[in-house]
């Protein structure tokens, strides 16, 4: 098995993808909404990336956050609310919020499981800071690393409830960042000790079954490497002060703070610690440059993908009308609009 998650390019496989991901065996699959047109049609691709190895359960990957970041929109899908909306009930509520995180995440859950998505890059474990760029900005889950842990708990929660998977994201922390990611690599220079308010989320959910690195240089720990392709960040960060023993992602190897070719990216990704590689852009060359360089996934990845995988095993408490009738409920009991 390929140690990569890869995109597709469009509605439903290409002659090309099916024979490439057939021979390449990816550990998995990220959609787009260039993916995603209808229920009918976004089931028929799940299906055909099922059964192209025939597992009984296969990564197949979304950024479903809400908000901003949504890539199945309505009116065909339903429209759900970004990160700052749970916050802001918090700084009122924070039973409610909590309530109305998991309730929302499990109502979201339940969309993508119908579709057969089997993981989304949610929550965000990112502390929002002041004077840092909008990238993260509503986004976030607040600005207090407790309040953030306790909601993100919530929604690892409901969405494993729907059938979801769940990864926490931006790890050691992207909430300091005063730049795009996406677009250049960021530079964070606070200190040791002032970074400990950006893992202490991480550190609270160290058990969650999926992570991904974010694309920032942290100078107080490795002034030469972002995270994603930092030794030190990640075994010593990530693995030992925040204690995370799930499945480590990269984020996307194509963003621009990265430099030289993909799959050289790719490769220093694996070196520096990541478990898998996300490739993101269908690109037909970088996707077979990864598969030619990245070496087979070792048993110890193995091991933390197939639990990642079996994490979700919870029931669903409700239809999604009354799950999202029980947030807009609390939301409205607190006076905060949705």
């Amino acid at each position: 098995m390929t140690p990569a998650i890869f995109g597709i390019s469009g509605l439903s496989l290409t002659a090309d993808e099916r024979a490439f991901f057939g021979d390449a065996d990816p550990a998995g699959y990220i959609l787009f909404g260039r993916n995603c047109e209808s229920r009918e049609q976004l089931r028929g691709l799940t299906a055909e990336l099922c059964a192209i190895h025939g597992r009984e359960q296969t990564f197949i990957s979304i950024d479903q956050e809400g908000g901003r970041v949504s890539r199945m929109k309505p009116p065909e899908w339903t429209a759900f609310p970004p990160g700052d909306l749970f916050a802001r009930l918090w700084d009122i509520a924070p039973a409610s919020a909590i309530e109305a995180a998991g309730a929302n995440a499990e109502a979201l859950g339940l969309d993508l499981a119908e579709v057969g998505i089997t993981v989304d890059y949610l929550p965000l474990l990112d502390v929002r800071q002041p004077g840092a760029h909008d990238v993260i900005g509503d986004r976030a889950l607040g600005n207090e690393p407790m309040q953030v842990a306790a909601l993100g708990r919530a929604v690892l929660e409901g969405l494993a409830r729907a059938g979801v998977t769940g990864c926490v994201k931006h790890m050691p922390g992207h909430g300091r960042a005063t730049a795009d990611s996406h677009k250049e690599l960021p530079r964070v220079d606070a200190s040791e000790d002032e970074l400990e308010v950006d893992i202490e989320p991480f550190r609270t959910l160290a058990d969650a079954p999926i992570g991904m690195t974010s694309h920032v240089l942290y100078t107080a720990w490795d002034a030469d490497n972002p995270a994603t392709l930092s030794r030190r960040v990640i075994g010593e960060v990530i693995r030992k002060r925040i204690g995370f023993t799930g499945l480590l992602l990269s984020d996307d190897i194509d963003m621009e703070a990265l430099e030289g070719p993909v799959p050289e990216r790719g490769v220093k990704a694996l070196a520096a610690g990541c478990d898998l590689v996300l490739n993101c852009w269908a690109r037909m060359d970088d996707m077979v440059g990864l598969t030619e360089r990245l070496p087979p996934m070792t048993d110890e990845v193995r091991e933390r993908f197939e639990r990642a995988l079996t994490y979700a095993g919870g029931e669903a408490s409700a239809e999604r009308s009354e799950l999202i009738a029980r947030r807009d409920a609390l939301l409205e009991a607190a006076g905060v609009p949705a």
